[in-house]
């Protein structure tokens, strides 16, 4: 699965690491600012001088606000990560797994829900944003499929639509329950997780048993 070096490419301009302090001043700025504005409202100009480091400083590492939002949530990508990892494994009950996998996202969002809402942001107004995001969502679907058809191939899921077209689909689902969830319109966390529990565990295996 993807690791952090992947992450870093995808998102900065620079071959750095997490520990380079003043990337990370720029990102606890960009945090503390998210709390308090839109990420529309936010300049790079404000994030460099709460910061305390220039402008340029700022687009050494990142080609605008959008895409350091993107570095900002990598813990979230992280979590998607391990939670895929768990979930292709196909270790366990079925049940067990996958409302573990999508608790674990409901999780991330809940940890810095202003991050998300700013990632959202950054997602519908910049096309490399979405471009790195889709890119990264890509894998995270062709590990699900792959997952898909190692269970059909050994009799543990149900035969049905083109498991990549169903991994695709079921990622949607996932997108969609978490970006209601971090703007407060979705329904009860728990019930919501049971509900895109069940949806996933009928259209793999067929069954809630």
């Amino acid at each position: 699965m993807s690791d952090e070096r992947l992450w870093a490419r995808m998102v900065d301009r620079r071959s750095v690491n997490r520990g380079d302090q003043r990337r990370t001043a720029l990102l606890e700025a960009l945090d503390e600012l998210l709390r308090e504005q839109t990420l529309e409202e936010i300049n790079v100009a404000e994030i460099s001088r709460r910061a305390g480091v220039t402008r340029s400083a700022f687009y050494f590492y990142f080609e605008s606000k959008a895409t350091a939002v993107l570095a900002l949530m990598a813990e979230l990508y992280d979590d998607a990560s391990d939670a895929t990892d768990l979930l292709v494994k196909a270790e366990g009950a079925p049940q067990t797994r996958i409302r573990s996998v999508i608790a674990t996202l409901f999780d991330s969002v809940d940890r810095t829900p202003h991050t998300y809402r700013g990632l959202l942001e950054a997602r519908a107004t910049s096309p490399a944003v979405r471009e790195l995001w889709e890119a990264g969502r890509a894998e995270f679907a062709e590990m699900t499929a792959e997952m898909i058809e190692r269970e059909r191939a050994v009799g543990h899921a149900q035969p049905g639509p083109d498991a990549h077209v169903l991994a695709a689909v079921l990622l949607d689902l996932n997108d969609h329950a978490v970006e209601r969830h971090a703007l407060g319109v979705g329904p009860e966390r728990e019930a919501h997780i049971d509900a895109i529990t069940h949806i996933w565990i009928q259209s793999i295996y067929g069954s809630t048993s």
